[in-house]
């Protein structure tokens, strides 16, 4: 009985037993991408890195080389991610509607992505993904009935717009540099009236219809062109 008690007491105390840290959500291709997506919209692409992205993943940055070799296949695969929420989408109707249609959702999709927005702008669309993506599009455009050449201006017309109002709405004038000595309120519309009294059109809540304006005008002036090559 003493020995073993003596035994016992030799022994010294049991070792703690290692905490383990709580799982999150598998890793996976769509939760990287998504995640990144988070990031970059919330604070901009500057921000990015693979460390940083690991961290709100609660992973180690070389874990997310498995899935992604390098930063420009990781954000391939966020460009295939916009596409693939605006290819969802149906594309019925009158060439009037679905240009209107298209416009409109390309433009909810850059306020969703707000910080990837640039990135995507300038992609240049040579994947297999972006080309269905420029040929639904032109779809649209083919549909009017133009002739060939008449299509693809209109095409890259339309497109100039809607990346530039989107650009601009999203990472453009409302949120850009300003003056380190800006006009004073009183001052400015006492001497510049007419475009202090504009402004009320400009604020947030304004955009939407100034943005259907623009698409209004194109419908416009292909219905226009079309009734032309009628006569």
């Amino acid at each position: 009985m003493d020995a073993a008690r003596d035994d016992d007491a030799g022994a010294g105390p049991a070792p703690a037993k290692r905490s383990r840290r709580p799982r999150g959500p598998a890793l996976s291709r769509d939760r990287i991408v998504a995640e990144a997506l988070a990031l970059v919209d919330a604070r901009g692409l500057d921000a990015f890195s693979f460390r940083t992205l690991a961290a709100r993943l609660g992973v180690q940055a070389m874990s997310l080389y498995n899935y992604f070799p390098s930063k420009a296949h990781l954000f391939e695969a966020m460009v295939d991610a916009c596409l693939a929420e605006f290819m969802a989408r149906p594309d019925t109707g009158t060439w009037q509607d679905r240009m209107r249609a298209e416009a409109l959702a390309l433009r909810d999709l850059a306020l969703r992505h707000p910080g990837f927005l640039l990135y995507l702008a300038i992609f240049r669309m040579n994947s297999r993904a972006g080309l269905a993506f420029l040929e639904r599009l032109m779809g649209v455009v083919a549909a009017t009935g133009l002739p060939e050449e008449a299509q693809a201006r209109y095409f890259r017309a339309v497109s100039y717009y809607v990346s530039g109002a989107c650009i601009d709405e999203t990472l453009g004038y409302a949120n850009g540099p300003s003056s380190v000595a800006p006009v004073p309120e009183a001052e400015a519309r006492r001497d510049f009236p007419r475009i202090m009294a504009a402004g009320r059109w400009w604020a947030e809540g304004q955009r939407r219809a100034t943005f259907e304006l623009g698409l209004d005008a194109f419908i416009a002036a292909i219905e226009a062109d079309l009734a032309a090559l009628r006569r």
